[in-house]
């Protein structure tokens, strides 16, 4: 009996390892694109925008933006987990600790590692977030639960929110480039690459399709 507590215990600590260096990853990779210049992230753009017109910090206009699509669950009736609550918190507390750590950037010489590495970055941090199976992020959350109550595909859905997303972000002054289209070429292949590194025995099931995957633990944690 100690014997499976202690690997029950060592397996949950594990798990709550991976949750926390994954958000935290993925604000450190979000900053790093920030830094380079050459376009955001979905999200990302829409931050940024917001940031430009309220003047509070990117990370912080994370959180907020976190917290009004959480609210946003309620009607949808989706029920948030650990790494629901944890990502609309630590993922914008890392964006803004990067960005005081990490000096602007200049020069394509070292604008183009950073996008770079912040889009490598970017898919470590979604293998190991999924990978712990603590729940959806909000904004996946909210794809899925319109999924569910409105019969439209989760691909459908996620393209339709991320677009007028992007659209809003940028006619308020987010960043649009070459890193905007490499993201959406190279984070799906990459999100699976890690996950499959990072995977547990339970989350290998669910992404050979051995058992059916709970809502947002097959999609980036947005």
């Amino acid at each position: 009996m100690s014997s499976t507590t202690g690997r029950s215990r060592t397996h949950i600590a594990r798990r709550l390892f991976m949750l926390y260096a994954g958000l935290a990853l993925y604000g450190a990779s979000s900053a790093l694109l920030v830094r380079a210049e050459l376009g955001l992230e979905p999200w990302g753009v829409l931050h940024q925008g917001l940031n430009e017109l309220t003047g509070l910090s990117i990370g912080v206009v994370s959180i907020v933006v976190g917290a009004v699509v959480l609210l946003l669950w309620i009607p949808l009736r989706q029920r948030p987990g650990l790494g629901t609550v944890s990502n609309v918190l630590v993922v914008g507390l890392a964006i803004d600790g990067t960005l005081a750590v990490v000096p602007s950037i200049h020069g394509l010489d070292a604008q183009i590692p950073a996008m770079v590495a912040g889009i490598v970055l970017n898919g470590v941090a979604t293998g190991l977030y999924i990978a712990a199976r603590f729940g959806p992020g909000p904004r996946d959350g909210l794809m899925t639960g319109l999924n569910r109550r409105t019969g439209r595909s989760v691909r459908l859905v996620r393209t339709a929110i991320e677009v007028a997303v992007v659209a809003t972000g940028f006619l308020l002054g987010g960043s649009l480039g070459a890193g905007t289209v490499l993201y959406a070429l190279a984070i799906g292949p990459l999100a699976q690459f890690f996950l499959g590194l990072f995977a547990t025995p339970e989350t290998t099931k669910v992404t050979t399709g051995a058992a059916e995957p709970s809502p947002g633990q097959a999609i980036l944690p947005q």
